[in-house]
């Protein structure tokens, strides 16, 4: 039992009733991460509205699997999984890459992920993850996915004029910020979803007929995405290297979430509850590859739902799971996800961005006596690499060797491999920190 006053304790199984109502909080906070990164990566990688409503089917379903798994037999603490958006950031540098190359890259990282956790290495590869590091990473992702967010905001064949669009994302993203300042608990945790239903609701009322195509829908079970499985072994050098990158990145963030919620709860055996959540993680990533989906992460809301519910018993999130496994199957409930106007998503995207760029700075000034000159300059040139290449035109980056346009084509492998250069080859004399 942790300090604070909990109501259900982490192996605590709540009544029946209060058990499923936690579910459906759970299922609430879930559920936006996977419509946000599934819907820009399904409009990345197909045409047809058919190929996205079954890459948004899959992702439902590797997500809830993932999170079950987690709870039961990986970290077994009450943590959200969902869809990486280091890796999304991977999946919009590649490109005009083949998504066989970017699954296959995917397979692999997670392959990769489980064997250092599994073989006791991961240990020494996270002492390169200084605070400065970290707090680069946790701002180069919000950086570098600028450009996905203008695309989302200002699509090219928009049924709104550019003022419009920016003056309604504008609004919606200080609205959310106003949201999350007056409230609190369960309902501050679930902004999210909130004002992607009511943007939508007031966009369709503003603009008959949205500014793209309907998901097909259905009634009842399909499960035909289950077998839908086209996977094609295809190994590019160049995209392997940059997805290993985003994988470091990802282990990283799940090792942050796991530690934070070790930290509030201090249950027994952490070193061996992180150990078996990052190796689950691998495997759940090196499924999604398979799948042909972008992989899971444990994500760092917890903490805060704990605190303000009383509740930390990991059993409450089990119909969460639950319900994203089932909602997979639902292609009505797929559709209505769907039909999400890319410029609300954009808008919700840049609000949660705007909370990532929070936690990178939070990194960098939480430590006392870290941040001082040659700290700026170790942030400031990734930085600035990162969104330097992020916005280069296309047909610079394919001026690039195909083998190395993955890489020097990707703002944040570039700033990645920048900070740690500078880290720990350039300013290792300065490092205070242990």
């Amino acid at each position: 039992m942790s300090k604070l006053d909990l109501k259900y304790g982490l192996d605590h199984r709540p009544p029946a009733g209060e058990l499923l109502l936690y579910g459906l909080q759970w299922l609430a906070i879930s559920v936006p991460s996977i419509i946000i990164i599934g819907k820009v990566v399904a409009g990345l990688h197909f045409t047809d509205t058919a190929g996205q409503s079954v890459y948004l089917q899959k992702l439902f379903f590797i997500s809830g699997l993932a999170m079950l798994c987690q709870l039961l037999w990986g970290h077994r603490l009450p943590l959200v999984t969902g869809p990486a958006a280091v890796l999304l950031v991977g999946v919009v540098a590649a490109g005009g890459t083949d998504a066989a190359g970017v699954y296959t890259s995917i397979l692999v990282g997670g392959l990769v992920l489980f064997g250092l956790s599994a073989g006791g290495l991961f240990g020494r590869l996270a002492k390169l993850f200084t605070p400065r590091v970290v707090a680069v990473i946790l701002l180069l992702i919000a950086f570098t996915l600028a450009p996905t967010i203008i695309r989302l905001i200002f699509p090219a064949q928009a049924a709104t004029p550019p003022l419009f669009n920016m003056g309604f994302a504008v609004t919606l993203v200080l609205l959310m910020l106003v949201a999350g300042k007056l409230s609190a608990g369960i309902w501050k945790s679930t902004i999210i979803i909130w004002f992607m239903a009511a943007g939508s609701f007031v966009y369709l009322l503003a603009v008959p007929g949205g500014d793209g195509p309907v998901l097909p829908g259905g009634g009842g079970f399909a499960a035909s995405f289950l077998t839908d499985i086209n996977f094609e072994l295809m190994f590019q050098p160049g995209t392997l290297f940059s997805f290993l990158v985003c994988f470091l990145a990802l282990s990283i963030n799940d090792l942050g979430s796991m530690q934070s919620v070790g930290e509030l709860l201090k249950p027994p055996e952490m070193p061996k509850r992180i150990a078996r959540g990052i190796s689950l993680s691998g495997l759940a990533n090196a499924l999604s590859g398979l799948f042909g989906v972008i992989g899971p992460v444990n994500y760092s809301l917890s903490p805060g739902i704990i605190a303000s519910t009383g509740c930390a018993s990991r059993f409450t999130l089990l119909p969460a799971a639950a319900g994203l496994t089932v909602i997979s199957f639902l292609p009505a409930v797929i559709a209505m996800f769907g039909s999400i106007p890319s410029l609300v998503i954009g808008a919700v995207m840049l609000y949660i961005m705007c909370s990532q760029v929070a936690a990178g700075l939070m990194a960098a000034f939480g430590t006392p006596g870290i941040f001082k000159l040659e700290s700026g300059l170790i942030m400031g040139l990734p930085l600035m690499l990162g969104i330097i290449v992020s916005f280069l035109p296309a047909p610079v980056v394919e001026t690039f060797p195909a083998t190395l346009a993955p890489v020097l084509g990707n703002g944040f492998v570039a700033g990645v491999l920048a900070v740690l250069l500078l880290e720990h080859v350039v300013y290792r004399e300065v490092d205070t920190v242990d």
